[in-house]
């Protein structure tokens, strides 16, 4: 690690799968906390999420490798009380916890933050991931991304205005999740220097999609009115969308004020729009949205998309080729912040939060299961003798380099 990272010396215990919670633990390991990822013997099940994968084997997908960078990694087979006792050891030494276990799981197993941990290790930060929480009446049901995209309204407002509703094209409510799995983690560790006590932090997928409904939830608490699909149009500024171009295919443009407004249609040779009554206010515009894309759109379409866009951003007009891919992760600003980092031959993409005096710990390439076993268990206080012990018992799984079939510790609570 080199000593960097803002969380070095933080000991993170990852017993979570999928998505949400090993991108919250990773986060973590990006800023130099020591992580430990524990998997069962049939490992997290994203390891067999592909093509592509990054062995003949398929023993680990690029979904998987995008999740759980900078952790070493144990198996245990928690199914067995052996290793329900070396797990317990593994929480003893550890700040923090992340687990996405169906709602139950750790009681059933005698390791309930509630019923034991809090008051065995009263430090403890104890982070919780779920689908819709452990109790009210969706309480325990496990929880999966595009689901919760449905049920919490997101993909109701996806979507072109007569199509039918969209899944977002990223696990954004995981992602969301786990970024706020990893803000409430900070949240009670900074509370733990005062204090001097850990907590439970709850992250739930459903919090997650409402928190992101933005503004169509303001606006329907507001005016009781149901938002619609606007497609890539925003459903109160305008314009503020994807325009066809001659060329180079798509351009976004934003233009959110009056002033960006005059500069656009300048742009676009067509500054008398700005003075026009019907366009002279974003209302005006929002009232007017048919009549001003008459005008508009003739305008993109005999320009470049790639040109326009360079006179547009230096006169305050957000604007930007539609890139897929490929052309983003190539993009010169993207590498320039470090937004693509590599070690051997893992490519992953960089820590998108920077501190001045704090760097990021080094990217280290995620690696198979089991690999850090014995190692993990003897930095622990057991002896050669009480690993080959617990692998003899089937509590560390069939193998130590690789996960074998079977099935997982328990069914996930959460993405």
């Amino acid at each position: 690690m080199n000593g960097a990272g803002a969380v070095r010396g933080l000991r993170v215990l990852d017993l979570s799968r999928v998505l949400a919670g090993p991108f919250c633990a990773q986060m973590l390991g990006d800023h130099g906390a020591e992580v430990i990822k524990v998997e069962a013997p049939s490992g997290d099940e994203t390891r067999r999420w592909g093509p592509p994968f990054v062995d003949d084997a398929e023993t680990a997908s690029a979904y998987y490798q995008g999740l759980n960078r900078n952790k070493a990694n144990i198996v245990l087979d928690l199914r067995t009380e052996p290793a329900r006792e070396v797990l317990h050891g593994l929480i003893a030494r550890s700040d923090v916890v992340v687990e996405n276990f169906k709602a139950g799981t750790m009681e059933r197993w005698g390791l309930g933050y509630e019923s034991r941990l809090a008051a065995e290790f009263p430090r403890l930060v104890y982070c919780r991931i779920t689908g819709y929480g452990v109790d009210g009446p969706l309480g325990g049901l496990p929880g999966y991304d595009a689901a919760l995209q449905a049920y919490g309204g997101l993909m109701s407002v996806n979507g072109e205005r007569d199509g039918d509703p969209l899944r977002v094209g990223v696990p954004i409510v995981d992602i969301t999740a786990a970024h706020q799995a990893f803000a409430g983690v900070l949240l009670a560790l900074l509370e733990r220097t005062v204090s001097g006590q850990g907590q439970l932090v709850e992250a739930t997928l459903l919090d997650a999609v409402v928190s992101l409904m933005h503004p169509h939830s303001a606006a329907y608490l507001q005016s009781g009115e149901v938002p619609e699909r606007t497609g890539a149009a925003h459903p109160t500024v305008a314009p503020y969308q994807v325009f066809r171009t001659a060329r180079e295919g798509r351009l976004f443009v934003a233009a959110a004020s009056d002033a960006q407004f005059a500069a656009l249609t300048d742009v676009l040779g067509h500054s008398r729009l700005a003075r026009e009554p019907r366009f002279r206010t974003n209302r005006d515009r929002i009232g007017n949205l048919t009549a001003l894309l008459a005008e508009l759109e003739p305008a993109f379409l005999a320009r470049d998309a790639g040109e326009l866009a360079a006179e547009l951003v230096p006169r305050g007009v957000p604007a930007s080729p539609v890139n897929d891919v490929a052309a983003a992760l190539s993009a010169p600003q993207v590498l320039h912040r470090g937004m693509v980092v590599r070690d051997g031959e893992y490519r992953g993409i960089g820590v998108p939060v920077k501190l001045s005096r704090s760097s990021s710990a080094p990217a280290r390439a995620p690696v198979p299961a089991g690999a850090d076993t014995s190692r993990v268990l003897m930095e622990c206080g057991y002896t050669l003798q009480d690993v080959a012990g617990l692998r003899e018992s089937g509590a560390l799984g069939p193998t130590e380099a690789g996960a074998g079939p079977g099935e997982a510790n328990e069914p996930r609570a959460a993405g």
